[in-house]
């Protein structure tokens, strides 16, 4: 949250000057206070623990969330009851009219198929068109990401020669970035994913700047140069037992995995995996929705249009 404080106080440039968010007494009579309307869309088939993982990081900040979910028309989930989808999910003909200050597209197990051939590729398209009209600023998360950076400007996914499977950790690469803004030297994040973008087909693109990278995971944070569209290649949302679960479900069904990276102590699976991530999952969560949402969102959420793309 910013700081008020007088106009002239000398202390006001220095601050401004180390990127602190600082706000005259004027603008803070000025301004006008409303809840955040974000809509998550959540293609995850585990949608009551994604929904639970996303609603747990929006919601630790002083800001007041308007949570809202979304799911595709075109597929239906099998690990959710139709109870459950019918009373808290909407599809996207139902809120196409509305306008959002934020939205999070969720990952989706789906990332080594081409993305045409997924069963609501369409309608994917059609949000990801739409969200440039009716959403302040869209977060993207691991496939979401990959699928966005593609549908928006081109940037092709790649195969990985094995799955990419841990808590590995990241440096901020951009160092005026306000989404990295309070975070450690290096901050861990976790992974599970077959397949990556390239940094050099990133840094082709003028329109988009890397945040935050991996020396093991690759690149992790992309933006836009206003923040109207953020990528994230990881899972910071994750729970400290979501690798566990992935891990032996897999192991069970004798697919090939091996035992996540810096998650058990000592790599030995029989002990309790550490979380090393929660801090820096909840300062980048509260990181976006202060200052690419709260921040830069015009009070009237329907006048979003008036805001151009960047």
């Amino acid at each position: 949250m910013p700081i008020k404080i007088p106009e002239t106080l000398p202390a006001k440039k220095t601050l401004e000057d180390e990127n602190i968010f600082v706000m005259t007494n004027m603008r803070a009579e000025s301004q006008q206070i409303r809840a955040l309307r974000i809509l998550i869309l959540n293609l995850m088939p585990t949608k009551i623990v994604t929904e639970t993982q996303l609603a747990r990081l929006l919601g630790n900040t002083p800001l007041q969330v308007e949570m809202h979910l979304l799911k595709t028309s075109d597929h239906m989930p099998k690990n959710t009851s139709q109870e459950h989808m019918l009373a808290f999910y909407k599809v996207f003909d139902q809120v196409k009219d509305e306008f959002f200050d934020g939205l999070v597209i969720t990952g989706a197990p789906v990332e080594e198929m081409p993305f045409e051939e997924v069963d609501y590729w369409s309608e994917l398209c059609e949000i990801m068109e739409w969200s440039k009209t009716h959403v302040y600023s869209t977060f993207h998360i691991c496939w979401g990401a990959q699928a966005a950076l593609y549908y928006h400007y081109g940037i092709k996914k790649y195969q990985l020669p094995e799955k990419l499977f841990g808590v590995f950790g990241h440096t901020v690469t951009h160092k005026g970035s306000i989404l990295f803004r309070g975070f450690d030297d290096v901050f861990m994040v976790p992974h599970s994913r077959h397949t990556m973008v390239r940094k050099e087909d990133i840094l082709a693109c003028k329109k988009l700047k890397i945040l935050a990278e991996s020396e093991k995971a690759g690149v992790y944070a992309i933006s836009t140069d206003l923040g109207r569209q953020v990528f994230i290649t990881g899972h910071s949302e994750y729970d400290a037992d979501t690798l566990e679960k992935e891990y032996l479900r897999d192991k069970s069904q004798g697919l090939p995995i091996h035992v996540p990276e810096n998650y058990y102590p000592g790599d030995d699976d029989t002990k309790r995996p550490i979380c090393s991530w929660r801090s820096s999952a909840n300062l980048l969560y509260s990181n976006w929705l202060n200052y690419f949402v709260y921040q830069a969102t015009p009070y009237d959420v329907n006048t979003v249009l008036d805001f151009p793309f960047d």
